[in-house]
């Protein structure tokens, strides 16, 4: 990032200190202090009236009017106080008096540390110290070393060669991102911590060579670049460069030094494109990454980036954190015409505005929620750096010395937020009490509502900072992140009820004796969620099955205190039986026989949902779906997923069966094959169309059944096995013969005559030998379900085919 020293408004300066005040004279002949540098009028200013700059030796710039900057360029020690007042008049165009230019001298440009003492003495100066300005500074270069280094650099803006590296990097970027993809990179970076430390490595020097690209910027404008060095800006270590000398270009001068870091972040991406060309190595390619997010950062406006430094010189107003406070006044009405509210010209006044407008909400709401989030990032921190502690001694006893670095630079990166926003914090609190304290000095009711009102602040960073058992637990995986879920940390919503994705407290049933869930180790169930009112949702986009009871119309809305299941996506399979009509029975069936082309994930669903809200009364739904994939495939991750529930249930049950059979083919079927196929299909479905005439302990061998005779029939097809073998699909299901994988899973739930039943049963999968859940003890069997009345049947189980898949785009992997 770029530093420009400095950059008051243009107002003479602050008040005289008590040593100034207190001097009862003026040297005769005034006399510049050490290191004072006049620079001259601001050029392209966004002011009024343009202001004049000068540089003091500690590296503030500040900015003078006209007059005050007269005076100050006739005090070079030649000149005494009336020569200095003639000087004066005839610059401005204005009478001014010797007495006009002592009081100027002792009340101004004294204070202010540029001019020497009447006793000749060095004047001693505060230098400005911003809340939002860098902190412990480090000098690396300092100036005349800093204009030798740049000097060969300054070639790099020939405007040719910046078109060339702009086109270059615009073509890197679209290819890394759009075509090439980061799997890959990533992939091997973190297989191989040598290659990650060097990718650390190479970013940490780009960004210092973004710091030769301002310089160098300001050398090709003619400007003279000051120091470089390092320090903690906000809550990162950052580099810097002073190119304060700038003010003294144009605004097209000015605007390439703020530009000329970022480019040169496009020169290092263009740079590492020919190396990963010559060498091959995937992993530089996430240099490219790093530069391109390097350089959306340094654009952001809102705090001293360069991004700021280009709203500020565009405009033409160097300080815009120094007009937040007029520009707000000038917003009132009743302050409208103050002069200090319009010193700045209309167009400039408008963005500036603007950019108080944003920038102010912005940063408040920055600060609020870093005092809200603050425990639970702490104890995410401190959670993520004990892991990282453990890995580390793991690697240092393994010898891995390229793996103990890498995760000593994470431990750094997670403490180091964490440090710098605590001293925000604490530096912003110091600040606010000193500020109360010296307006309040002499002003006894004030100063006790002040010192009131920073207790009640503390008091209110106590309550929410307190460990109360949850105020610093981790954040977890399954969070949402979203504002309601950080306010809930502080103001815990009102009642027991639950939100989908909101956190508290509610009652949850599991059998008798079974293993209590923990954090650490989690158990799947179903949480009843209130969602009264919620209307049914519309028709889904793949294969579904919905019915209602017989003889009864679809209820007008979601009965159940859970939410409805989500529609079934493009190539799924659902099958949703409710049922809220008392002594009917509902049948809900989807079959589905899905295609995959070669190269095409296969992820697609097959449900099955029973809910029953209703007396003697039944809910059944079978979900059957067949997955065939043509070819080479990189990604296979089917679901398969049953879930049966009841409701404010009498003499009622509940089931579902899910069923699901993927297999992948060395080549498309034969047209025997096909045709064999094709009348096994219709087999199938014709049992789907009358499966409710079927006793439900019968279903999942039937199914089973025809699972081996699609296997056997792809078995027998020499298209289809042309190798001889196939590659099957990698999950937790049990795998049989090559390229065949089989799952299913059930899920039933009754209800007794005498007492409501449990609010529901979760989602449950099939064990390893496809048997469906067994009955209680006592339990009426499934099979005598259609006792209960006549079924309907309101599914076509004709199976769903899909064309042929676009290409697949290169995958991003997470990291």
């Amino acid at each position: 990032m770029s530093t420009a020293q400095g950059g008051p408004p243009p107002q003479a300066g602050p008040p005289p200190s008590p040593s100034v005040a207190d001097a009862d004279s003026t040297p005769p002949v005034p006399v510049w202090a050490d290191g004072v540098q006049l620079i001259g009028q601001s050029q392209g200013s966004g002011y009024r009236e343009a202001p004049s700059l000068v540089r003091r030796a500690d590296g503030q710039t500040l900015q003078l009017t006209q007059l005050l900057y007269l005076v100050l360029e006739a005090a070079d020690g030649t000149r005494g106080l009336a020569e200095i007042a003639e000087y004066a008049s005839a610059g401005s165009g204005r009478l001014v008096s010797a007495g006009n230019v002592r009081t100027l001298i002792d009340s101004q440009l004294m204070p202010m540390g540029l001019l020497q003492l009447a006793d000749g003495s060095q004047p001693e100066v505060r230098k400005a110290d911003p809340l939002l300005g860098m902190r412990f500074r480090y000098t690396v270069t300092d100036p005349e070393r800093t204009r030798k280094l740049t000097a060969p650099f300054a070639a790099l803006f020939n405007p040719l060669i910046v078109v060339a590296v702009t086109a270059a990097f615009l073509a890197a970027c679209w290819w890394v991102l759009m075509v090439k993809g980061l799997g890959s990179a990533t992939h091997e970076a973190f297989a191989n911590p040598f290659l990650l430390l060097l990718i650390f490595a190479i970013t940490l020097l780009s960004a210092g060579f973004h710091e030769f690209g301002h310089a160098a910027a300001a050398r090709k404008g003619g400007a003279t670049p000051g120091a470089m060095g390092a320090g903690l800006y906000l809550i990162w270590p950052a580099f810097y460069t002073d190119v304060t000398d700038s003010y003294r270009l144009g605004r097209g001068g000015r605007l390439r030094t703020d530009l000329g870091g970022l480019y040169f972040n496009a020169i290092v991406a263009v740079a590492i494109m020919g190396t990963w060309w010559a060498t091959g190595f995937d992993a530089l390619l996430l240099v490219v990454v790093t530069q391109v997010l390097q350089m959306v950062r340094q654009l952001l406006p809102l705090v001293r980036f360069d991004g700021y430094h280009i709203l500020a010189d565009a405009t033409g107003v160097p300080d815009l954190f120094r007009r937040i406070k007029p520009t707000l006044l000038g917003l009132l009405p009743w302050r409208r015409g103050n002069p200090e509210a319009n010193v700045l010209k209309p167009w400039a006044q408008a963005l500036v505005t603007i950019w108080v407008l944003v920038t102010v909400p912005l940063l408040l709401f920055s600060l609020v929620m870093m005092v809200i989030a603050l425990p639970r990032l702490v104890g995410t921190a401190w959670a993520s750096a004990s892991n990282q502690q453990s890995l580390l001694s793991g690697s240092l006893s393994a010898g891995d010395f390229a793996g103990a670095a890498v995760r000593a630079l994470a431990i750094a990166a997670v403490a180091l937020p964490m440090l710098g926003m605590l001293y925000i914090l604490l530096r912003l609190l110091k600040q606010l009490t000193t500020a109360l304290w010296q307006k309040t000095r002499g002003k006894v009711l004030q100063r006790g509502a002040a010192m009131a009102a920073t207790a009640a602040l503390l008091a209110g960073l106590a309550w929410a900072w307190w460990p109360d058992g949850g105020t610093y637990r981790p954040v977890q995986p399954y969070e949402r992140g979203t504002l309601a879920d950080a306010t809930a940390s502080v103001l815990p919503p009102s009642g027991t009820a639950l939100r989908e994705g909101a956190s508290g407290m509610t009652v949850a049933l599991w059998p008798s004796g079974a293993k209590m869930p923990t954090r650490e180790n989690p158990q799947l169930s179903m949480v009843l969620v209130p969602a009264s009112g919620m209307e049914a949702s519309a028709a889904p986009s793949g294969t579904q099955a919905e019915a209602p009871a017989a003889g009864a119309s679809p209820a007008p809305s979601w009965v159940f205190p859970f939410n409805r299941p989500d529609a079934a996506e493009p190539d799924d399979n659902q099958a949703l039986a409710v049922n809220t009509t008392d002594g009917s029975v509902a049948y809900s069936v989807a079959f589905a026989l899905v295609w995959a082309e070669d190269g095409e994930p296969v992820d697609t669903t097959n449900e099955a949902y029973a809910f029953a809200s209703c007396t003697g009364c039944a809910a059944v739904a079978v979900g059957f779906q067949v997955v065939l994939v043509v070819g080479q495939v990189d990604v296979v991750v089917p679901e398969n997923l049953a879930a049966a529930a009841n409701y404010n249930c009498l003499q009622c049950l509940t089931y579902a069966l899910a069923s699901q059979l993927v297999l992948t083919l060395d080549g498309p079927l034969s047209e025997d094959g096909m045709a064999r196929l094709t009348t096994l299909w219709a087999e199938i479905a014709e049992y789907g169309r009358n499966i409710q005439n079927v006793p439900l302990s019968e279903i999942q061998a039937k199914l089973s059944g025809y699972k081996e005779q699609i296997a056997a029939l792809i078995r027998a097809d020499p298209s289809a096995t042309k190798s001889g073998t196939s590659t099957g699909a990698s999950t937790p299901a049990p795998t049989d013969g090559a390229g065949i994988q089989s799952s299913s899973g059930s899920a039933g739930s009754q209800a007794p005559a005498t007492a409501p039943a449990p609010a529901g049963t979760g989602p449950a999968t099939a064990p390893a030998t496809g048997q469906p859940a067994q009955p209680a003890p006592g339990d009426p069997s499934p099979s005598a379900v259609p006792s209960y009345g006549t079924p309907v049947e309101t599914a076509d189980p004709a199976p769903a085919e899909t064309g042929p898949a676009a290409e697949p785009q290169p995958s991003i992997t997470p990291t």
